[in-house]
């Protein structure tokens, strides 16, 4: 490249920057109207995977609760990477006084980088509690749903390594140890789903191929610092013609389960079937890469996709002929899709655009004046554009149901929930309606820490 090609492209880039920058004060400057809460946190390192746990810690004396979070890095070659646990504290949103409308609309905090319904980030806090050691970066880690301490992770590497948190000390020791090392992809996998229901144990993996496994059958997970080697897996499927970039359970569907891949299909497979390399739909869903896929938990037949060509696609699994919608906003790759664990009709997608959109298909095809259109399609209804980096993956808090995290790979991590007004939906509504049928003469009664502790497995359970 000549010199005069190096600096166009200098400047090209200084451009792009100075644009990002101007979006991003933007954006913080609205960030008290839009937003209940808005929590951001630099890592260390960026994560490319970010999980809410199913519990919740909920002291009625304090004016907060602790959420966990499931993260990993991505450093340099020359660090050590760490699969790790992080506890949220979100302070509880407050319902305003007729002397103060705006409990939860908090001044946007420039050092912290909150902002929301605990007022000039007061009360909020993010850290790290538990490193594990691990093997290059973390590239996708989930927790096996009927017991989250055991997380499995995918390793640059193609093997799969699972752990026992429990098993760990909360400091790590420069030696990584998982109880399991799954073996058989030949190429690095992003691809990784624990059965939700009651076939516990069964795991999915994608890279080259899609494997599944069973956990189980290696025995009790030992804590005694070996790590068991499994080589041999339930059974192999080879019906994509590219890398497989993602896989998921069917939520309800206990035997099927969906993978989307470079080769732009949507495959879904029913483990019963003596043909692997065939399966039951296979549906060329666009013309670019697949990345991610979520199966509507609410819905048995629906399922989105999203894609490299910036969109993503709606499909009922009764006709596949034809896409049901193509929802158009993001202006990057589409990289993560998680549905809304109680909302039928909305779900949340992050992008390489540095967006993460919350789309709610019940407003699809709704008049819009010329100025709405300009926006975006009716069913783009919240865009966050909180992150400065490409998002790499977001997670729906189970007991939360409109707060959100999204990881993005400038190390920053940010737990956020749209303002009540903009949703229309109050959770602090539903937090009352529950007490009153447990504590009919306490109505001002603090959100109780069993109604709010239910675990993410019933979100994700057969029905």
């Amino acid at each position: 490249m000549s010199v005069d090609g190096i600096a166009e492209d200098e400047q090209e880039r200084i451009q792009e920057q100075q644009r990002i920058n101007e979006e991003y004060k933007l954006w913080k400057k609205n960030a008290a109207y839009l937003y209940d809460t808005v929590i951001a946190h630099a890592l260390d390192w960026p994560t490319l995977t970010c999980q809410w746990f199913p519990d919740v810690e909920s002291d009625p004396a304090k004016d907060y609760e602790t959420h966990r979070l499931l993260l990993g890095t991505h450093t340099s070659d020359a660090d050590q990477n760490y699969l790790q646990v992080a506890h949220v504290q979100i302070p509880k949103l407050q319902r305003a006084s007729p002397s103060n409308t705006d409990t939860n609309k908090g001044k946007y905090d420039e050092e912290r980088g909150e902002a929301g319904g605990y007022g000039a980030g007061q009360g909020a806090k993010f850290q790290v509690v538990q490193k594990i050691d691990h093997e290059g970066e973390v590239n996708k880690a989930r927790y096996r749903p009927q017991n989250p301490n055991v997380i499995a992770t995918l390793a640059p590497s193609g093997d799969v390594l699972v752990f026992d948190r429990t098993m760990h000390s909360l400091t790590p020791t420069g030696i990584c140890k998982p109880q399991l090392r799954l073996k058989g992809h030949k190429n690095e996998g992003w691809g990784l789903s624990w059965h939700p229901g009651k076939r516990d144990g069964l795991l999915l993996t994608a890279a080259d191929d899609v494997r599944l496994w069973d956990v189980e059958k290696a025995g009790p997970l030992k804590n005694d610092g070996s790590t068991v080697v499994v080589e041999e897996c339930e059974a192999i499927f080879r019906s994509h013609k590219s890398t497989v970039n993602d896989v998921a359970w069917h939520p309800t569907q206990e035997n099927w389960f969906g993978s989307v891949s470079d080769d732009c299909h949507l495959n879904v497979h029913d483990i019963r079937s003596d043909s692997r390399d065939k399966p039951q739909h296979a549906i060329h869903a666009h013309q670019e890469p697949i990345n991610s896929l979520c199966f509507s938990p609410h819905n048995d037949t629906i399922v989105v996709v999203g894609s490299s060509d910036h969109t993503l696609s709606l499909w009922d699994l009764r006709m596949t002929k034809k896409c049901l919608h193509t929802l158009e906003g993001h202006e990057g790759d589409v990289q993560s899709i998680r549905w809304h664990p109680s909302e039928a009709a909305i779900f949340a997608s992050a992008a390489t655009d540095r967006k993460v959109i919350l789309w709610d298909l019940s407003r699809i095809g709704e008049e819009q004046s010329d100025e709405d259109l300009a926006d975006g399609p009716p069913e783009l209804f919240f865009l966050h554009a909180g992150h400065t980096d490409l998002v790499h993956d977001l997670d729906w808090n189970p007991n939360r149901p409109w707060t959100l995290v999204s990881a993005a790979q400038d190390n920053i991590v940010q737990v956020w929930q749209p303002a009540s007004n903009l949703t229309g939906h109050d959770d602090l509504d539903d937090d009352d309606d529950d007490e009153e049928e447990d504590e009919d003469d306490d109505d001002d009664a603090d959100i109780d820490q069993d109604e709010k502790a239910s675990s993410s497995d019933a979100k994700m359970s057969d029905k």
